[in-house]
Order: structure tokens, then C-alpha cells, then sequence
């Protein structure tokens, strides 16, 4: 793609001057052509017009000011107008400005709406090029700015306007005001009030959408550098505001809350307390896990106006009255994440700070929301690590005496033998896990040792989170902790799974934080990893292969070849874990690691014809991760690969087996698990590497097999069968007569008598996924292509049961 836009590049002096003839052709449909391939050209090269700006000025003059000119060439001449301008940095305009503005402001007073909103949007343009930064004068911008503002104002001041020139004048007027505002003091009592009657009235007649404009063009007005003087209007305008948070249109209240946030960042001391009061009021009903998004932007300006240093004590105090009840419910919601989580712990954070909050009763606050209540039950898993890290938030903004206090009284609760309370444990340790990991915790004395204590709990989620507060503590002070944890891991053998998880917490922090290990330390981690790549247990081989994977990342010219030596080791569990330790460290965004494990990729995923499942069956998973996550990476030997993929989908009698249970047998098969994943990885590479994949080789004979597999089998191979009926229907017509069977057989299967409800429904969900399959050959076939297709429609069709739930599956 590069090397394309590379050769157009070197074409485009050649372009230009020949569409400069044409500009200057008598035929209207010429210069539309021309234009419309200029507006092409823009948006593949953003700046390839630097050079010819001055050469093409005529064109656009001609279009915009001559007698015999269309409306539509005029929207054309102006839609390329507005893109170059976008595209191009401002110098490049500036010795043209005078053509360039003359015809693109008589072009707004034109009759045709179209026109006149286009032109519109070519002045928002050329106001930010006229003065790009507030602080720069490099260009004289003053003989412009009075024509600006008239031909937009006459356009705002209009009553019989099209909608879409209103919207367009009244954001224009708001790019106008930010930029120019320090020229147009004189004109601001006149034009303000203009525009918040608009959005006033507007509100009553228009549906709320088209007022967002309104909103944005105040939010443009308050984000300016100059500080705009809204004196005259700054009342008004938040009352209206105020009262648009009631409405029920979603966009008009998001675009609200981000415009009252700047107001009164950049206003506060205008805006009385009275005012805030009532804004708070509104901003409460906003704040619930139904809508995160609108959450997070009310909590923000919440914030905001508590940190109004003007702030009066009534305004903390409504605060808790009306907000904090909101936020406690909030905190207990197993949805909340991302944006909306970190506004509610800014928001704790915030409320501390303020006047007359204490912190001891937010601390009680936050701290009863996770005991479980006897109407809900238990609080959710999500919800307690919410409480713990606004629990942390708040004590270090409450300053490190606090903290400390807080630390103690946590600590004395895991001492307490006698509390049987597990759900006060448990968010005991998150917090301290969560404190730990933003402060350093060394000064309390032998807090690990009472944390290592919990791990002897009955409680399986006390344990986990014992194991989470001991990782989250090392990373507040590696030094001391960290070889603490190995030294741990080493001596203890029955802690060894939750002491392997406190050093995953570890390593994942750091991964995610860009932060560098010692040398001394990443080698120690090693060791110690390498040494349990063996472990029988295979939640101890998962966490180290984790751990590898995360330290990977961080350190992937040292990991990768200590890796890759292990590949060929004679235990199948250490090959197994450093392929799955390779799947760990392939994600989503662009990393170091890539580069590097690029050449190197073979020697991990050439393990799927090891002579161990479980080292297959980890190559499989890790090819499945890197064609969902890193396609490119291993385009180049999927040729190889895609052959020994199929090959791990059939069924090998070798790993099947007996076992005699006494009165019965019964029948294990060890290869189910490893033919499930190869499925699903092909599955995953029809998404993102189609045009490597040959279905005609693949359709028979594995995807047949696979169809007339073990359950766990045939769903995903339904899942397959629909996607390569979509994306390659000749492959599957082909041989659609020999896939009937098998799915006929599915679809007439019924459990014995004596089954368990789990087994029928099993069966049921079984049936509707062969008719999705059959639903999507039947798109293709057309019906005539093959006989035993269209029986099994046919029979499909008697059978009142099986038609139900064909109608029910094809209308989904």
C-alpha cells in the first residue's frame, strides 16, 4: 500500500496541471469531474497539494464566482475547499487567504441552501487556518476577522433559515468566537445572547439532537485559550444547560455534561453556588450502571465542582446527600469498568478533599457496601475489587497518616481468629492489596507473613485473594517483597499455585506499566519458573506459562531464545508450558516482542507434530491466538502448518482408552480435547486468514468427520460449516451430497428414555446448531443443486417439531 501511494505521489504535479486545463474548460460536468478526482486525491494524500495551492486558486475562483457556475459545481468547489484546507498545514495558505476568502463568503450569502451550508463549513475551516495558535502571530489575521463574523451572523440572525445553514452558522460562530474573540469584544454582547435564545427556542420546536450543536459550540467557546468574556450570558446559558440534563435524548445530556464541565472549569468563579446546587441535583439521577459512558461524565463534572476552590461547604454537602448514596449503589454493580470506574474513584478522592466530608465515615461508607445484605445475597466478585481500590484511592488522597491508620485496622481484621466473617477478610486483602500497590507497605511490620496467613483459609476465594494482596504489596517495594515471594514458592510446596499467582500479579503489573525489572530479579523469576515448567499440576504449569508469557513482553530478546531452547526439551510438560508461555505474550497491540519472535515463530508452532497431546494441543491454542491476534505473523508458514492442523482433527483410536469401572466401562477419549481446539482454530483462521486456507481440501474428509464427532466437536464444525457456506459457496456446493448425512443424523437424534435433563438440553442446543448450518447451505444451494439436500428440506419441513425451530432459527 505504502509503495502505491508512493508511485501516485510522483504523479501528482503531472494531475494537477492537467486538471488546471480542465478548471479552465467551458463544460460544467469537466469541472465537477475535476474536482470530485482533486477531492480523491486529498483524502488518499492528506498533503500532497502543498506545492500547487497557489495554481489551483483560479479554478476555484472561477467556480465560486462565475455567472454560468451550478449549484452542484459550487458544492463541489467547496467540498474541496474545505478538505484541503483540513488537510494541509496553515503557512501554505496564508499568501492566498484574499483570493481564497472573497468568493467562499459571498458563496454564504447565497440563495441555495446547499451551497450556503457547505460554505459555512469551508469558514469553520479557514478560521482555524487563519490563526492556528492563540499565542502565534505569524500572519495578519485582523482584516479578516469583521467579514467573517458579519456573513455568519447575518446567516445566525436569519428567521427564515434552512436547518442545516442554522447548524452550520451557529457551530461556525462558536469556532469564530474562540478564535477571534479578543477582535470582537465590541461584538459579543450582540452575538452571544443570539445564540442562547437559539438553543433555547430551538429545544421546544426541534428534536433535542439538532440542539447538541448548540451545546458543542459552547463547549468550543468555553475551551478557548483568549477566556472568552460570557458575562452577559453565563447565567443564562447554564440554566438552559441545567435544564437540557433533564431532557431524555442521550447525546443532547453527554454533550451537556462535557460543556458544563468546561464552563465551569474555565468559569467557576462567575457561577454562583446556588447554580452548582442545582446542577448536582440534576447530575444524581445520571449516575447508574445502566448508561457507564453518562456515568463517567457526571462524576467527572462532580469532580469538577468540587474542586472549585470556591467550592462553599453547602456544595460538599449536597454532594453527599445526593450524589454519594448514587455512587455507593454504583460501586456494588458488577458492570462497572474502564472510564466510569476511574471517575467514581476520582470522585472519592475528591469528596475527601472537600470541605466538611470525613474521611473516617466514607471509609465506613465504602466499607459497609461490601458486606452482603440479606435481600441481595453476596456482593459480586467485580464489585469488591471496586470497593477495594476506591478504598485505596481515598486513603491516599486522605494523606499518609490515614493510610496508615487504615492499614492497621485492616491488618488487626485478618489477625482477628475469632471473626468466622469471610466476606470482611476477603475485602480486607483486596484492599490492602490495592493500597500496597500505590504505596509502599514495608514500614508495617511482617504484613506479608500475616497475608501468607490467609492461604490457609477453608475459603477458595480468600485464598485467591490473599494471593492477589501479596503480588499487589510486591509491586509497591520490589526490593523487599519480591524475593520474598520466590524464596516462598521455593520452601513451600502447598502454596506453591497461590504463591505462582501473587508473582503473576507481579509480573503483570509491570508488563502493563512499561516498567523494567533488575536484571538480578528477572533472572531469579526464571529460574525459579523454568524449574516448575514440569509440575504435574496443571493450574501450576498454566501460571507459569502465564508468567513466562507476561515477562515476555517486557523482556522479549531475553526470554524469547531461552524459550525456544526449551522447545526441543525431553519433558513434554516444560515443551507444552513454553508454547503456551508464547501464546500468553502474543496480544493485540503492536509490541516489541513481535519483531523478534517473527523469525522464531516456527520452532514453537512446528510442536503440533510433537508426539505428545498436550504439546499438540498447546502448539494448536497458541496457532489459534496468534491468527486472532497477529494474522501477519504467521501468513508465511501457514502452508506448512494448515496440513498437521487438519491432521489433529481426526479421531485417533491410539488415544482412545478403557476404564473398568467394576459393574461397567467406560470409554475416555483423550484426543476429544485436542480435536475441539483444532477445530476452533480453524474457526478463528477463516476470519482472519481466509485466502490461505483451501476449503476443498478441508470440507472432506475432515470437516465430515468432524460433523459426525463427539458433541464437543460438532458445534464448533456447525460454527464452520455456516462461515465457509457464506465465504466460499462453490467449495461447499461441491460437495454438499456427502455432507447431508451426517447432519440428517444430528438433527433426528434423540436421547435415551432414561436421560438427564442435562443431556436433552444438551441434545436440543445440538439440533438448532445443525439447522443454523443447514439454514446457511440452504441460502447457496438455490434448491437444485443437490437431491439429497433437498429431501432432508423436505423432511424438515414435515416434521412440525424440526420446522418450528428451522422458522424460529432463520427468522434470528
Amino acid at each position: 500500500m505504502g509503495s502505491a501511494r508512493w508511485l501516485l505521489k510522483q504523479e501528482v504535479p503531472k494531475i494537477v496541471k492537467s486538471i488546471n486545463r480542465q478548471l479552465r474548460e467551458k463544460s460544467i460536468k469537466t469541472k465537477v469531474g475535476a474536482f470530485s478526482v482533486l477531492k480523491e486525491l486529498v483524502v488518499v494524500l492528506p498533503d500532497c497539494l502543498a506545492e500547487h495551492i497557489g495554481s489551483l486558486i483560479p479554478g476555484i475562483e472561477k467556480a465560486l464566482n462565475d455567472k454560468s457556475s451550478t449549484s452542484n459545481l459550487k458544492i463541489e468547489a467547496l467540498v474541496f475547499t474545505r478538505l484541503v484546507l483540513a488537510s494541509h498545514s496553515p503557512p501554505v495558505f496564508h499568501p492566498y487567504i484574499k483570493a481564497l476568502s472573497s468568493p467562499v463568503l459571498s458563496a454564504v450569502g447565497e440563495r441555495y441552501y446547499k451551497v450556503t451550508a457547505e460554505a459555512l463549513r469551508v469558514c469553520g475551516e479557514l478560521v482555524r487556518v487563519l490563526r492556528p495558535n492563540i499565542q502565534d502571530y505569524g500572519f495578519d489575521f485582523q482584516p479578516y476577522v469583521h467579514p467573517i463574523y458579519k456573513a455568519i451572523m447575518s446567516r445566525l440572525t436569519n428567521q427564515d433559515q434552512d436547518q442545516e445553514v442554522k447548524e452550520c452558522a451557529i457551530s461556525c460562530m462558536g469556532l469564530v468566537i474562540s478564535t477571534f474573540g479578543d477582535s470582537l469584544r465590541a461584538e459579543l454582547p450582540a452575538c452571544l445572547p443570539v445564540l442562547v435564545d437559539r438553543m433555547g427556542n430551538e429545544i421546544t420546536r426541534l428534536t433535542a439532537v439538532k440542539v447538541v450543536l448548540h451545546v458543542q459550540a459552547f463547549a468550543v467557546i468555553a475551551t478557548s485559550p483568549l477566556r472568552i468574556d460570557l458575562a452577559c450570558v453565563l447565567e443564562h446559558v447554564i440554566g438552559e444547560l441545567t435544564a437540557f440534563l433533564r431532557k431524555a435524548n442521550r447525546a443532547l445530556r453527554q454533550a451537556t455534561l462535557g460543556t458544563l464541565n468546561s464552563l465551569v472549569s474555565a468559569y467557576g468563579d462567575l457561577i454562583g453556588s446556588s447554580a452548582y446546587e442545582v446542577i448536582i441535583v440534576e447530575l444524581s439521577t445520571l449516575i447508574s450502571d445502566s448508561d457507564l459512558h453518562m456515568t463517567a461524565l457526571a462524576l467527572e463534572l462532580c469532580c469538577t465542582l468540587m474542586a472549585d476552590s470556591r467550592s462553599s461547604q453547602s456544595i460538599g454537602l449536597a454532594v453527599r446527600n445526593k450524589v454519594l448514596p448514587q455512587a455507593l449503589t454504583l460501586i456494588k454493580s458488577s458492570l462497572l469498568q474502564g472510564q466510569a470506574l476511574l471517575a467514581l474513584q476520582n470522585f472519592f478522592a475528591a469528596l475527601v478533599s472537600s470541605a466538611n466530608t470525613s474521611f473516617d465515615t466514607l471509609l465506613d461508607s465504602l466499607l459497609s457496601s461490601a458486606k452482603p445484605t440479606p435481600q441481595s445475597g453476596g456482593i459480586a466478585k467485580q464489585a469488591l475489587y471496586s470497593i477495594a481500590q476506591c478504598v485505596a484511592v481515598l486513603c491516599l488522597a486522605a494523606g499518609d497518616q490515614k493510610c496508615s491508620s487504615t492499614v492497621r485496622m485492616l491488618t488487626e481484621i485478618l489477625k482477628d481468629d475469632s471473626s468466622s466473617n469471610s466476606a470482611k477478610k476477603h475485602v480486607a486483602l483486596l484492599c490492602l492489596g490495592e493500597i500496597g500497590r500505590r504505596k509502599d507497605l514495608s514500614a508495617h511490620a511482617h504484613i506479608e507473613t500475616i497475608i501468607i496467613e490467609s492461604f490457609q483459609s477453608p475459603f477458595e476465594e480468600i485464598k485467591s485473594a490473599a494471593s492477589y494482596a501479596l503480588g499487589n504489596i510486591a509491586v509497591g517495594n520490589l526490593s523487599k517483597y519480591l524475593p520474598f515471594i520466590l524464596d516462598q514458592i521455593d520452601n513451600q510446596q502447598k502454596k506453591q499455585y497461590l504463591l505462582l499467582h501473587s508473582l503473576k500479579e507481579v509480573i503483570v503489573r509491570q508488563s502493563v506499566d512499561k516498567a523494567e525489572f533488575q536484571d538480578s530479579s528477572v533472572e531469579k523469576i526464571l529460574k525459579l519458573l523454568f524449574n516448575h515448567c514440569e509440575s504435574d499440576e496443571e493450574g501450576v504449569r498454566n501460571v507459569v506459562a502465564e508468567c513466562l508469557g507476561k515477562i515476555a513482553l517486557i523482556e522479549p530478546a531475553k526470554l524469547i531464545p531461552a524459550l525456544k531452547v526449551r522447545t526441543t526439551s525431553p519433558a513434554a510438560f516444560t515443551r507444552a508450558t513454553v508454547v503456551i508461555a508464547v501464546k500468553y505474550s502474543i496480544v493485540e497491540r503492536a509490541e516489541k516482542i513481535d519483531e523478534i519472535i517473527f523469525p522464531e515463530i516456527s520452532s514453537f508452532l512446528m510442536l503440533i507434530k510433537d508426539n505428545d497431546r498436550h504439546v499438540r494441543r498447546a502448539a494448536v491454542l497458541a496457532l489459534s491466538t496468534f491468527a486472532h491476534n497477529k494474522p501477519n505473523l504467521i501468513k508465511g508458514i501457514l502452508p506448512e502448518l494448515l496440513p498437521l492442523l487438519y491432521d489433529q482433527t481426526v479421531v485417533k483410536k491410539e488415544l482412545i482408552r478403557t476404564v473398568d469401572l467394576g459393574p461397567f466401562k467406560h470409554i475416555v477419549d483423550d484426543g476429544l480435547e485436542l480435536r475441539k481446539a483444532a477445530f476452533e482454530c480453524v474457526d478463528t483462521l477463516l476470519d482472519s486468514c481466509l485466502d490461505q486456507v483451501n476449503p476443498s481440501s478441508f470440507i472432506v474428509p475432515y470437516l465430515k468427520s468432524g460433523l459426525e464427532d463427539h458433541y464437543d466437536v460438532k458445534m464448533p464444525c456447525h460454527l464452520i460449516l455456516s462461515k465457509l457456506a457464506d465465504k466460499c459457496p462453490s467449495a461447499v456446493l461441491a460437495v454438499l451430497d456427502s455432507l447431508v448425512d451426517p447432519l440428517q443424523k444430528t438433527i433426528n437424534f434423540k436421547p435415551k428414555q432414561d436421560a438427564v435433563k442435562q443431556e436433552v438440553d444438551r441434545n436440543e442446543d445440538m439440533i438448532r446448531s445443525a439447522l443454523r448450518a443447514i439454514a446457511a447451505l440452504n441460502r447457496i444451494s438455490g434448491g437444485d443443486c443437490s437431491l439429497r439436500f433437498k429431501n432432508l428440506m423436505s423432511e424438515i419441513g414435515k416434521s412440525p417439531t424440526l420446522s418450528d425451530k428451522y422458522y424460529s432459527i432463520r427468522n434470528e
